[in-house]
């Protein structure tokens, strides 16, 4: 056995020394702001793995009536969702018909570029990066009771989210 061992117990730091006789202990108190900076010391150290990771901003044109985005295979890729999806929500929140010819996404109405961004900005934050570690790597599924909910692959994190289905 060692000759001393330092452990925590009930908020006291205490060295344990072992004698002939018996066992000595010794304790100093710390208090719980000490605690927590110890705690905090023993965490590792998390690494910003994902700071790459950018919300795509629409490149949309305003034609007439319409509006046309035209990078929307490319937000598709960086969601890892269907153009089909996210034109969905597009539908929901905008209120206005949407149809999908090729690379283009063509809304039935004038929406500002700024406005657009926000709604995309919205269903990023919402159904695709994690709650928990901020991280893209999620999917969606839907539970045996009929809720949709949002499954990390990065740290596991399952949650509930409303359906825009």
């Amino acid at each position: 056995m060692p000759e001393s061992l330092r452990f925590l117990t009930r908020g006291r730091l205490c060295k344990r020394i072992y004698t002939k006789h018996g066992i000595l202990y010794l304790g100093v108190y710390l208090g719980y702001d000490e605690l927590l900076d110890r705690a905090f010391e023993m965490l590792p150290k998390l690494s910003a793995e994902n700071v790459d990771f950018k919300i795509p901003v629409a490149d949309s044109l305003i034609q007439g009536n319409k509006t046309l985005v035209k990078n929307i295979s490319q937000m598709a890729d960086t969601a890892r969702r269907s153009k089909e999806e996210i034109a969905r929500y597009l539908t929901k929140e905008i209120a206005a018909p949407i149809s999908i010819d090729g690379q283009t996404l063509s809304i039935g109405a004038k929406i500002q570029p700024g406005e657009l961004n926000e709604k995309i900005k919205r269903y990023f934050e919402t159904y695709i990066v994690c709650k928990e570690c901020h991280k893209p790597d999620t999917k969606v599924a839907e539970t045996q009771r009929g809720y949709v909910v949002i499954v990390c692959e990065a740290c596991g994190a399952i949650y509930t989210v409303k359906n825009y289905q």
